[in-house]
């Protein structure tokens, strides 16, 4: 039978059956009646109050019941338990996953499933193992890398031929498949079974379990959770969990101080066959990612889902209804037709098996694909653990755990970079509710996307520009994103304004010549296609000039009255920040375990005032971690001005000959030396903040310019630039410059486990400063007992960029053929003229017990970079290596200070 029957055949067989689905939510709620799960009253009083009685909630009930809890916890569920999307998940369970953290929460998870088992508590867990098939050579390619990670967890995977694919899986066409993937260690479980029986040993550890209780407000005591206002009483309690699952979104907003949480949900589809005759039990999941299909065996049948490139929001005005509870949406057979394809295309005899239905349930998407996890920015003890994005098994129990760890402060139990998961990754505007329904759409078809490096979306661009943004267009800009922020990765110039007012650009851009908006893509696990372009922009900032766009950067101004600021940026900063007026310092501001929390700098603007700059993902998080340790007498004022200013970077040789014909005072070395901060005149505008240093150690500085003037100051650049051989460059430049000088950035290679002894700055410590800094306890422990990693940089010495495969962060590192680390981030070194990779090493023996690191230890032996199975010998390095320097000199009358500065046009 065709493929075209096929459809028509399905079709009409599932539209028979839809009453089905309304049997099986009857038989669902008969259940639940019959266990008696829910308690009648709800108390005065608990110490933690969860919200939410879906999987995520009842795992979260069930690990704080193991640490003691459960006395002093109450879960509160507005419906019947389960009656969100657990009902209805497809219970896969993938511990292999994209980042470190989300592998280790998942294999907690898994951990969590065998652990009810072994107490004859049902699950349905099943270890069928999932097979991922190829089509094409750049998903083999993602195969292989993954491969390489999971050996270094130890994680039992294997790449597969097109022939042990056939014979793993015999009910799916092979004929166009070039391999496969196959990670024994998945399986599946039944969500609903899981619910229930973490909610049933819960309750036999004392945890209280409401049913039919809404929350009406989470109210507060001076930042801190204090109760709960329901529809049976108020509840007084001291920390509260939002597993709100579909209304995890609308419950943040029912806190005194509103809680983003921002999630959307989107219909997802499962194709639920009839019994199969024959159909083997232990088949595994399988997944066509090429084609954006999944099934698994299901008690005999087939279950069938997908993630479509582009989903459908459920719910458009982003309000799911209180009472939709085990409920489905209706089909949309237009849009599910796309995947039905797929599916007769994989699984041929599906054209000839009776269906039984198909489900629509919508799931809860994170504007990132990610889930949420930890305390919320807004409100201290307030807990989510949310946004499973389809995958709520596999996130249930790491989730838990986690949180419950947080909750008793045992944070140990969380992955060292999980600010990747974090609520503090997100602003405001990742909450906007047209901004969350546009992103969803291409939300879901992110988790069979091949991810290639520097992955962009399409959706929810254009909202925060600087106010050279036009401009930059106009100078041929491609843009990545970062915290809503539209940033320059590299510009091309290549499309003339001719061809950019023929690409369907609007009309305002063709009255103003500008090129159209263009997205970075690599789109290549090799030599990437910008990578001249980046070459260009790179040799510009080493040899002549180059002007960069740091407005995305994090900017905070700090102040008191008195000497308070001090006292309190002492306190928080690892680093001695009493420095001179018109200083800047670097600093760490480290957690309690002698992590980073924050990587800034600090401009001293007067006795009692800073200004801080820190990563762009840290505008959220350094905030919240800074106003947590502030006095409590307010003495100690913070202020986010990110957006009032524009800061352009001007980096190069010529960097400050360009800025002295702007400025209006002397920028001679000897008085504007490096890690000084002036505020300058330039051309005609005032209050420039200029600060003597550019993030990536070349020469230069960063202008910080108000918003006002900043086309002004830009324009003037520009122009004047032109006799130094001034050219626009993007991120990715800026990358490669510090990635060869070997300079760390937090989120990429330091996080909340780094410390400053491990990544070579314990000169940036001062333990003998007056003040008793945050994680000055660790830190001298660690100086004493000696560090169990070090921060390295390797240069590949075998590797062909041209043919090769690159790497792109997170590859094995070997030392004398045994696993010790991974890369963190990685490029290409232009003046090197070799791939460079920055990352950690670990004295680990054969058991995977790690000893201390010394610099003899690392500098021993022979290392290697695993890149999708390929080992590559590597240089290693403790310091930054020499880079020879080379220029273009410029005529000395170029050189000389203008007694009358020029007007700027």
């Amino acid at each position: 039978m065709s493929a075209a029957a096929g459809t028509v055949r399905i079709f009409g067989a599932i539209r028979k059956r839809s009453p089905l689905i309304h049997q099986q939510i009857r038989l669902i709620n008969q259940s639940q009646v019959e266990l008696n799960l829910s308690d009648d009253s709800l108390p005065s009083k608990a110490r933690v109050v969860i919200c939410g009685g879906g999987v995520q909630g009842a795992a979260v009930a069930y690990e704080l019941a193991k640490l003691g809890l459960g006395n002093e916890t109450v879960l509160l569920e507005q419906g019947r338990l389960g009656g969100g999307s657990t009902w209805h998940s497809t219970g896969l369970v993938t511990h292999l996953r994209n980042t470190y953290t989300e592998t280790r929460l998942a294999r907690d998870s898994v951990a969590l499933y065998k652990e009810l088992d072994s107490q004859g508590l049902k699950t349905g867990w099943r270890q069928c193992g999932s097979l991922s098939v190829a089509r094409t050579k750049d998903r083999m390619t993602m195969f292989r890398r993954i491969k390489a990670r999971a050996q270094a967890w130890k994680i039992p995977c294997e790449v597969f031929t097109v022939n042990e694919v056939a014979a793993k899986c015999p009910i799916i066409l092979t004929s166009d498949v070039l391999g496969g993937l196959w990670v024994p260690g998945d399986g599946v479980g039944d969500p609903y079974e899981i619910c229930v029986s973490l909610i049933s040993a819960a309750r036999k550890k004392g945890v209280k379990i409401i049913e039919s209780c809404s929350i009406y407000k989470v109210m507060e005591d001076k930042g801190k959770v204090s109760a709960v206002e329901t529809s049976k009483g108020n509840i007084q309690c001291d920390v509260f969990v939002n597993c709100g699952g579909l209304w995890a979104r609308k419950v943040g907003k029912l806190s005194q101080t509103p809680v983003k949480v921002p999630l959307h949900p989107c219909e997802h589809y499962c194709l639920h066959t009839k019994p199969i005759p024959g159909l083997d039990p232990n088949t595994p999941v399988v997944k066509d990612e090429d084609g954006q299909i999944y099934l698994r065996e299901n008690e005999g049948k087939l279950l069938i889902g997908g993630f479509e490139l582009i989903a459908k929001p459920a719910f458009e005005d982003g309000k799911v209804p209180d009472n939709f509870s085990h409920q489905s949406l209706i089909p949309d057979w237009d849009h599910f037709h796309v995947l039905l394809e797929q599916m007769l295309h994989r699984i041929p005899k599906l054209s000839d098996i009776v269906i039984e239905r198909l489900c629509n349930g919508p799931e809860a998407f994170s504007p990132d694909g990610k889930w949420l996890l930890g305390e919320a920015p807004e409100v201290q003890n307030y807990f989510v653990a949310a946004g499973a994005n389809t995958m709520g098994l596999s996130a249930a129990g790491g989730l838990a755990k986690a949180t419950a760890g947080l909750i008793l402060g045992r944070g140990g139990g969380l992955p060292a970079d999980s600010y990747e998961l974090e609520l503090s990754r997100f602003l405001g505007l990742h909450n906007n509710r047209r901004y969350l329904r546009d992103r969803v759409k291409e939300v879901p078809g992110m988790h069979f996307k091949l991810p290639y490096p520097f992955q962009e979306f399409t959706t929810g661009r254009n909202l925060r520009m600087s106010p050279i943004y036009p401009r930059l267009r106009q100078a041929g800009a491609v843009f990545g994103q970062v915290m809503g922020y539209e940033r320059p990765s590299y510009f091309d110039t290549s499309i003339d304004s001719e061809a950019a007012r023929s690409a369907d650009s609007p009309d305002y851009e063709e009255h103003y010549g500008l090129r159209p908006f263009r997205i970075a893509t690599t789109n290549t696990f090799g030599k990437p296609p910008w990578f001249d372009i980046v070459e260009s922009e790179y040799t510009a900032c080493r040899e002549t000039v180059g002007i960069s766009d740091y407005s995305s950067f994090t900017k905070m101004d700090l102040w008191s009255k008195g000497s308070q600021v001090v006292d309190f940026l002492q306190k928080v900063c690892s680093n001695d920040v009493d420095i001179p007026i018109g200083g800047i310092i670097h600093t760490g501001m480290q957690n309690e375990k002698g992590g980073y929390e924050n990587d800034c700098s600090f401009a001293r603007l007067a006795e009692n005032r800073y200004m801080m700059l820190a990563p762009t993902i840290q505008q959220t998080r350094c905030k919240t971690w800074m106003q947590r340790h502030m006095p409590s007498d307010g003495s100690v004022a913070v202020s986010d001005v990110t957006s009032m200013y524009t800061a352009i970077c001007v980096m190069g040789p010529h960097a400050i000959p360009l800025l002295s014909e702007l400025a209006d005072v002397d920028l001679n070395p000897s008085f504007f030396p490096f890690f000084t901060f002036k505020e300058l005149d330039v051309g005609l505008a005032s209050g420039i903040r200029a600060m003597n240093l550019t993030h990536t150690g070349e020469l230069g500085c960063v202008l910080y310019i108000p918003n006002e003037f900043a086309l002004h100051v830009y324009s003037g650049l520009v122009e004047f630039g032109k006799k130094y051989g001034l050219q626009h460059c993007g991120y990715y430049a800026m990358r490669a410059l510090r990635i060869e000088k070997f300079y760390a950035f937090w989120g990429q290679d330091l996080d909340t486990s780094t410390t400053p002894l491990e990544c070579g700055r314990s000169f940036r410590v001062k333990f003998d400063k007056k003040a008793n800094f945050i994680g000055k306890d660790a830190l001298l422990k660690q100086r004493e007992e000696g560090i169990k990693r070090m921060y390295v940089q390797l240069i590949l010495q075998d590797h062909d960029s041209e043919v090769d495969l690159w790497p792109w962060g997170g590859e094995p590192i070997l030392k004398d053929g045994r696993y010790v680390g991974a890369t963190t981030t990685t490029g290409y070194g232009f003046t090197l003229g070799r791939q460079v990779c920055l990352g950690f090493v670990e004295n680990r023996d054969e058991k995977g017990n790690t000893g201390l690191v010394t610099n003899d230890f690392v500098l021993s032996g022979d290392y290697q970079v695993d890149i999708a199975g390929v080992r590559y010998e590597a240089k290693v390095n403790l310091n930054s290596p020499v880079l020879p320097t080379k220029y273009t000199p410029i005529d000395p009358e170029r050189l000389r200070y203008q007694a009358t500065r020029p007007h700027i046009k």
